[in-house]
């Protein structure tokens, strides 16, 4: 039986990974912080593990609850839209939980899953956003989400470059604009859609691709 951990799956396209993975017969490791969260994931088939991205001590333990699991597929999903607007000058609480969240909790991830990454020669997917892009940037909107996204690509590369040599792939991946609490309910896609076709470019991964970044359709994305 293929594995799956999903880090973030709570809710909006963390739980629908969760959903489509256990429909397919994959056993899904689903991470939440909140108790409603776990029991979302459990009440879907998932094992659920308690995990709070923001807490260190936590992220460091999960080597010990994954170990000897072979992961085919992690998911980094976890992440936060804080200090909306196109302010240069966001307060420091923001700052810190924007890049806390969305960058330094993937760069601690990051070898904690891999052991088991390699054991499958399994895929590592990001979850980022075309707003990440410094190549396609058109407007200042959202300054502190594109400049956590970002980061994080780089970080997707740098993990595609540490891992190449023992056969895992690693991606960044762009959702689409989702009907999800962070993208509302004006979103052009419904939640399953965009699972559906980020589960496909998962699955289709090659060295090629890794530490590239891609939409839900397949499409590169420049960074």
């Amino acid at each position: 039986m293929p594995v799956a951990l999903v880090i973030g799956a709570s809710r909006g396209i963390g739980l629908e990974l969760v959903r489509q993975y256990r429909a397919d017969g994959w056993r899904v490791l689903a991470c939440a912080r909140s108790a409603s969260g776990l029991e979302h994931v459990q009440g879907l088939g998932a094992e659920p593990i308690a995990l709070d991205v923001t807490d260190s001590a936590a992220i460091s333990r999960l080597k010990t609850t994954l170990s000897h699991i072979a992961l085919d597929v992690a998911i980094i999903n976890a992440g936060v839209l804080v200090g909306r607007g196109d302010s240069f000058a966001p307060s420091q609480a923001d700052f810190d939980l924007a890049m806390h969240t969305n960058v330094l909790a993937a760069m601690q991830l990051v070898p904690e899953i891999e052991p088991g990454l390699r054991k499958a020669k399994g895929v590592l997917a990001m979850m980022s956003s075309r707003m990440g892009s410094i190549a396609e940037m058109s407007s200042p909107s959202e300054l502190l989400y594109r400049v956590s996204k970002a980061a994080l690509n780089a970080v997707a590369k740098a993990a595609a470059l540490r891992l190449a040599g023992d056969g895992v792939r690693v991606l960044a991946l762009h959702p689409g604009w989702v009907k999800t609490d962070m993208g509302g309910k004006g979103a052009a896609l419904e939640v399953g859609e965009s699972v559906h076709g980020l589960r496909n470019v998962i699955h289709n991964a090659t060295d090629e691709q890794s530490g590239l970044m891609f939409d839900y359709r397949g499409t590169p994305i420049a960074w």
